[in-house]
């Protein structure tokens, strides 16, 4: 998948890493190769995780609400963030 088509609210899994097998949603695209994304535990919106997209599955699922708020920059909390995770996955 490109950068280009990541989209900010959509669901993916870690691929590779420490991490391998973790559930996020994309939070930010930073370029063509890098995305920061979040799970509302570990990492939340103040320290959200960089991965590269080609260490990332990932899915049509997105969270619109949850992407909207972030876009417009309105509060997101992180049990919103972990709720949404759980019930797209």
């Amino acid at each position: 998948m490109l950068a280009g088509e990541v989209q900010i609210g959509q669901l993916v899994r870690s691929t590779a890493g420490r991490d391998a097998g973790k559930i996020y949603l994309v939070y930010d695209v930073l370029d063509e190769a890098f995305v920061r994304v979040i799970d509302g535990d570990k990492r939340k919106l103040t320290n959200p995780k960089k991965k590269n997209i080609k260490h990332l599955e990932f899915f049509p699922a997105r969270a619109d609400a949850v992407a909207e708020k972030l876009r417009k920059g309105e509060l997101v909390t992180e049990e919103e963030i972990t709720e949404t995770i759980k019930n797209l996955g």
